[in-house]
């Protein structure tokens, strides 16, 4: 079985994370299970694990790596930072966090749909629309439209 190495990274205060690597980590972990559904009956695997940061690598914090390639290599996505009022509380100081621009916005977590993505992108596997085929699925009559 071939297996999709995923690793988050993120800050970690005495086991509390900020609000946006906690969002990033939900997202992560419903798109794991996503994807193995999808890729099990191609003999894939996806694994996901977290390194947990301390306040002095916050610029590497809600980071994804993807067999050890970061996110923003294999998809257009454009790092940047801006104040976090969750790590600020967390950590008692004033401080900046990485945000991702994707498909023309700004997301302070990383979007379930670049996840999904970047994963078809390193295994180099077309991602199929579930909601077409769903549609052709249902279909009573030749149409495909899903009108009946």
């Amino acid at each position: 079985m071939k297996t999709l190495k995923i690793e988050w990274k993120h800050l970690d205060v005495q086991g509390e994370t900020c609000d946006r690597c906690y969002d990033t980590g939900e997202n992560l972990a419903n798109e794991v299970k996503r994807l193995n559904r999808a890729l099990q009956s191609k003999g894939i695997e996806v694994e996901w694990t977290e390194t947990k940061l301390d306040n002095t690598q916050i610029p590497q914090s809600n980071t994804l790596l993807f067999n050890g390639v970061p996110i923003e290599e294999i998809l257009d996505i454009e790092v940047s930072e801006n104040y976090c009022d969750s790590c600020t509380t967390l950590l008692g100081t004033e401080t900046y966090c990485r945000t991702v621009r994707y498909e023309g916005n700004e997301y302070e977590d990383i979007p379930a749909k670049a996840i999904r993505q970047a994963a078809f992108k390193v295994l180099g596997i077309e991602e199929t629309s579930t909601a077409e085929k769903s549609t052709t699925e249902k279909s009573c009559c030749s149409c495909g439209s899903g009108c009946c």
